[in-house]
Order: structure tokens, then sequence, then C-alpha cells
């Protein structure tokens, strides 16, 4: 565990195996350093920001404002998946999405991922440009990994103990670590098996799907444990209803409790931080990444000059 540690502050964050750019249907997604995802999701119910963004124009013009505030991938979903959510037709999920990912392919310069489970609104999704598959599900739906696989484009598989309407009902585990990993290596082998090349997948342990709030912490805490993977983690702790147990907060007020446990992440080897605050978040990592640079003997002088004549 020590030196899967040290390996990830060694590469600033990011595990040395890690490649520093994926391929995601034509558009790079740097990982030299840790990076924002922003979410976007274009339903009635999600947890956060429900309703916000539901119509097709609001929602491009939130996904334009994130690339601005630095989101490196914009992570599009038309399916709540917050705890005790009812699941959306195949066909009305690919209305939701479709449409804002066709105004926005030609829009943005970084890549947009799909968060789905069904194999036909992966296949829709990437056809209109996607270029990564976000599944909470792991490709365990049928026809689910074949569809990912003839897609081609990267997928990131999350451990959830259960389904959306049941997973916070009782989550029970032995260690959780130990079991969300071995979850993850037979979702790894899984995909290789079903064609799917293993560079081509990122693991996400799944903060607050299927685990109480004790389980969420211990992940956290040991998330470098994941390293030993070498596979790009991501981790979802934007706004959680962890922060509002342990603090006593309102959804609206847990962005600086959401930004501390986005910087513990990172600290801890994740490479791609979900956050519904992209501006704040970004600006917490790019800090983070400069002072990672600051250490090496190769930083020189002129690059904190550029830094401070952009201050002006």
């Amino acid at each position: 565990m020590k030196a899967a540690r040290m390996a990830v502050a060694r590469s600033g964050g990011r595990p040395a195996s890690i490649s520093a750019a994926l391929d995601c249907n034509g558009k790079a997604l740097d990982l030299f350093r840790p990076q924002v995802m922003g979410v976007l999701n274009v339903t009635p119910d999600s947890f956060s920001d429900g309703g916000d963004f539901f119509m097709p124009e609001k929602a491009v013009q939130r996904a334009l404002q994130m690339e601005a505030d630095g989101a490196a991938l914009i992570d599009i979903g038309g399916e709540s998946t917050r705890p005790g959510a009812e699941p959306v037709a195949e066909q009305e999920e690919i209305a939701r999405v479709v449409p804002v990912i066709e105004a926005l392919q030609s829009r943005l310069r970084v890549p947009i991922s799909i968060d789905t489970q069904k194999p036909a609104v992966m296949r829709a999704a990437v056809r209109a440009g996607a270029g990564l598959i976000n599944d909470v599900n792991a490709l365990r739906m049928p026809g689910a990994l074949q569809a990912a696989a003839e897609c081609g484009v990267p997928v990131c598989l999350m451990h959830m103990q259960g389904d959306p309407r049941t997973m916070q009902a009782a989550p029970q585990y032995g260690d959780v670590v130990d079991e969300v990993k071995a979850f993850l290596q037979q979702r790894i082998e899984a995909c290789v098996q079903g064609g799917i090349a293993r560079e081509r997948l990122l693991l996400d342990p799944g903060f607050g799907f299927g685990k109480t709030v004790e389980q969420n912490l211990q992940l956290l805490a040991r998330l470098d444990e994941f390293s030993h993977f070498g596979l790009p983690v991501v981790v979802g702790l934007s706004r959680k209803s962890m922060i509002g147990k342990l603090l006593g907060l309102d959804i609206g007020e847990r962005l600086p409790a959401s930004i501390a446990l986005a910087m513990l992440a990172v600290e801890r080897g994740a490479c791609l931080v979900r956050s519904h605050d992209v501006a704040e978040t970004w600006q917490a990592l790019r800090m983070s990444a400069v002072l990672q640079e600051a250490g090496k003997p190769a930083y020189g002088r002129s690059r904190f000059s550029d830094l401070e004549k952009q201050d002006g």
C-alpha cells in the first residue's frame, strides 16, 4: 500500500502505469494530471440538480459553461440513479440524451461520456458523438458488454450493491474495500474476455451506491489500494448524502465539503473527479497540480511567471 501511495505521489496524483491520454471517439481525455468530470443530468428527478437542465437548450449551455470552467469531460445522464429512483424506459432515455449529445458534439473540444446501463442507449449515444461509456452497473445488464465492445470507446466500470431502488436499504459487507476490489477485478476480466481492451477501462468504487456512511469513509481512506489495478480511478463524491449525514448540511450547502473530499480522493490516486461544481473543483485541483509541479527540479521560474502573468 505504501509503495502504491508513493507511486501516485511521484506522478502528480496519477498512478505511473496509467496512459496520459485516452482516445474518446476522436477526442482526447488528458489524464496527465487529475481532472474534473462535469455532471450534466438531463432528468427531472436527479438528487442534486434534477430538472435544472432537463430542457435541451439549458443542458447545452450548461455543458459549454462547464467546459469553460475547466471540465475535461462532460458526463451526460438521462436516468436518475439516486437512491429510490425508478427506472426510465429505454426510448425515453435515448430521447433525453441524444439531442443534447448531437448539439454538443461539434461545439465541445472535450469528450462527452454517456452515463447509462442500457445497451441501446450506449449505441445511440456513441453514434451521436459520445466518447466514453460510464456504467453504474459495470456492464452487467444483458447485452451491455457486447454493446460497449462494439462501440469501441473507453468504459468506466462502477461498483454498486443492489440497484438504485434498493441499494441503500441495508448494505452488507465483510470488508467493503476488499469486496469492491474483487468485484472490479471480476468485471475487468469479463470485459477483456468480451473484447474490450484493458487499457480502455476506468474504475469507480461507487461512493454512495449501496454503501453506508462508514463504508464510504473506509473506501475513501483506502482508495490508494485501487491503484494496483493500473487503471484510472474515477470518484463521485460531489454533494453526496454522506456529507449531509456527517455535517447536517442540505444539498446546496455541501460545496466546501465536496471539494475537500475531491482533494482527499486525488491525494489517494483518483484521476477523474465527478463534480456538479466544476469551476470551484477545477481551481482546487489546479492548485494541487501546481504544488506537485513546484516540487520537481524541472519546474522553472518561467512557468511560475506564466501563471502570474495570467493575473495581470
